[in-house]
């Protein structure tokens, strides 16, 4: 809170009389887009112009525990954060590409619904797509630009507290999935193509979780496992 005081007596977190003004940017990123079980998982944040926080970078990059001390941080500082989810039937019919590109639309949109005086309109996406404007305008947004940026999250601070408030939600979400399908390893893997996995998969067949497009994760045969 001390923090929070001290970076509001210099200015650094006023908030324009016109929180819909042009200059408002958002990050976004996503998590999960290679992992064989879970949804895949966006976040997106709007940070003052020019505001950066020590420790910022890619999630990959970070421990769990550095994740963690970062998440709180950027959710008090931040003018607004949302996250969105699409999940494995989803990710089944449209593909990975276009399902990670929609958790950050429905991102935008949770953002929005929880920060209704924020409305950013210039959206910086890390990778090389934008959003396809019918994923916008299911949520009725409408950014003036959109600018994707390669390796975005290591180099714009929206789009490394985008990747890392995604990261932890989703992580902890795969821990509490874990409690009902424990014999996968969710907790410890959280869902990615780890040997451990993969053995799991060929144990006990996939279960619901498992994206059933990838083909590791298909049965070869009934007999090598049931859909739990």
């Amino acid at each position: 809170m001390a923090k929070k005081k001290e970076l509001i007596n210099h200015g650094i977190l006023f908030r324009p009389s016109n929180l819909s003004n042009d200059s408002i940017t958002v990050g976004l990123d996503e998590v999960g887009r290679g992992c064989l079980a879970g949804p895949v998982v966006a976040g997106a944040v709007v940070f003052p112009k020019n505001f950066d926080l020590i420790g910022l970078d890619d999630s990959k990059k970070l421990s769990e525990k550095e994740r963690l001390n970062l998440d709180s941080e950027i959710k008090e500082l931040a003018w607004a954060w949302g996250i969105g989810l699409v999940w494995m039937k989803t990710i089944q019919e449209i593909n990975i590409l276009q399902a990670s590109l929609l958790a950050m639309a429905r991102a935008l949109a949770a953002l929005k619904y929880k920060f209704p005086q924020i409305d950013p309109k210039i959206y910086l996406i890390d990778g090389t797509f934008i959003l396809p404007q019918f994923y916008l305008n299911q949520y009725s947004l409408s950014p003036l630009s959109q600018k994707s940026i390669i390796q975005g999250d290591s180099s714009e601070p929206s789009i490394s507290a985008a990747s890392i408030i995604a990261k932890n939600f989703r992580d902890k979400l795969m821990i509490k999935l874990d409690k009902r399908y424990p014999m996968y390893g969710f907790a410890s893997h959280k869902g990615y193509g780890t040997k451990e996995h993969r053995n799991a998969i060929q144990k006990f067949g996939p279960c619901p979780l498992h994206r059933m497009d990838f083909k590791s994760v298909r049965p070869q045969t009934l007999t090598q496992g049931t859909l739990c």
